[in-house]
């Protein structure tokens, strides 16, 4: 009898639970379901089409110890040739390096974690990371995938949340080389970043500027860690609608197998200890007026092709080397992102991030000491800045900070 009086109180319920969960989708809009999973459908499918647009066919993969995937494409497949002013062409012949500069043959520096297991890409091919389908989902959207985070039209402010502690000069400029050291600064959360360049800009800080850009950096959100890793980056409308990380569209044109622009540097600077510092130098080539980019002391990148510009189709009119951060904080508080380092300038070597031999190349192709540099930090309780000189590194600084402390609260 209480068997039989048990059973049908759970029959009772479980219809009791069977009305409730209709009587609920009922009172649901009709469509929301479908709504959500049709536009889950075009980000995947819109995210599908843009991994295929950007991994090129490939004559060999190699699995980075770090997780990445470089693909070996050859040169001529590579997704700058997607661009509609570079459609047809095929990577240039190196050109004339500056008068003064240090060559000493192209050299295959294994300071790329993907390196470390002695394999390399075939010749005529280019080193490239693959896009994962992870790394395009972390983006706020497709169509911001692979650009900058939205940067203030004045380089006097700091309302979009970059902040800087960097070295400039304005005149007429065709390219800069610097020595900076490599970090891996503590980033505070995955949509902030933090990294250290060269700058070669051209217009004004509004909606013509232009830029070529190139250093380390480490930020979460568009490599899904925390090393720091070689980039590239150039803007010919502030930022706006052209330009790009890396490969990420089309228009920088790649022509090394040894190096692959978004992988990871190894090793890296140890604070009190070990400093490793990595020399890049930009330079428009005289004859067909290129911006070239090289690694150390001989191995080429690639170019960004001048139809790229307007006003760096002529030359630059600002070189900028030093440190920036992003703080993506709309509380009171300032983020704790560190810069460099994360100490302030005034601890030196072995302890601050610095920047070495700085110079720059003149009307005449010719590297020369950038002697008017001016310093500059956004933010001095956060990130600073000090410049010297001396017989061994020239012109130098060293910058950077540790973000939110007592004194930048």
């Amino acid at each position: 009898m209480a068997s039989s009086y048990f059973n049908s109180a759970l029959i009772i319920a479980f219809f009791v639970v069977f009305l409730l969960l209709i009587s609920t989708a009922a009172a649901a809009p009709a469509n929301s379901n479908t709504l959500f999973s049709g536009g889950q459908l075009i980000r995947k499918k819109k995210t599908a089409q843009l991994g295929r647009s950007l991994n090129k066919p490939s004559n060999k993969t190699i699995q980075s110890p770090d997780g990445d995937i470089i693909d070996c494409i050859p040169s001529h497949l590579q997704p700058a040739f997607d661009h509609p002013k570079l459609m047809g062409q095929a990577p240039l012949e190196p050109p004339e390096r500056p008068k003064g500069h240090a060559f000493s043959g192209e050299t295959a520096p294994e300071v790329q974690t993907w390196r470390r297991g002695g394999e390399e890409c075939p010749e005529g091919t280019i080193a490239v990371r693959r896009t994962m389908e992870r790394d395009i989902l972390r983006a706020k959207s497709i169509q911001s995938f692979g650009m900058k985070k939205a940067v203030a039209r004045r380089r006097d402010s700091t309302g979009s949340g970059h902040e800087h502690a960097i070295g400039y000069a304005n005149g007429d400029y065709y390219g800069a080389k610097a020595s900076f050291s490599v970090w891996a600064p503590s980033v505070a959360t995955p949509s902030e970043l933090s990294l250290s360049q060269i700058w070669v800009i051209s217009g004004s800080f509004g909606a013509d500027l232009n830029t070529i850009e190139a250093g380390w950096q480490v930020n979460p959100e568009l490599y899904g860690d925390s090393s720091p890793r070689f980039f590239t980056y150039w803007t010919s409308d502030s930022y706006q609608e052209t330009g790009c990380y890396n490969l990420l569209c089309s228009g920088f044109v790649q022509t090394t197998n040894k190096i692959a622009m978004g992988a990871a540097i190894s090793p890296t600077s140890v604070y009190g200890r070990e400093q490793f510092d990595i020399t890049l130098l930009v330079w428009k080539d005289p004859k067909h007026g290129h911006w070239w980019l090289e690694f150390g002391s001989g191995l080429l990148i690639g170019y960004w092709p001048s139809s790229l510009f307007s006003h760096l189709a002529w030359r630059g009119t600002m070189i900028q080397f030093g440190g920036e951060i992003f703080n993506a904080r709309t509380s009171s508080f300032h983020t704790s992102t560190q810069m460099g380092s994360g100490r302030f300038a005034g601890e030196e070597f072995r302890r601050a991030a610095y920047f070495r031999n700085l110079q720059v190349v003149d009307s005449g192709n010719s590297l020369i000491p950038l002697s008017n540099i001016r310093v500059l930090a956004d933010h001095p309780t956060c990130y600073d800045i000090r410049a010297g000189v001396n017989v061994e590194w020239g012109n130098y600084f060293y910058y950077g900070g540790p973000g939110r402390n007592v004194h930048c609260p």
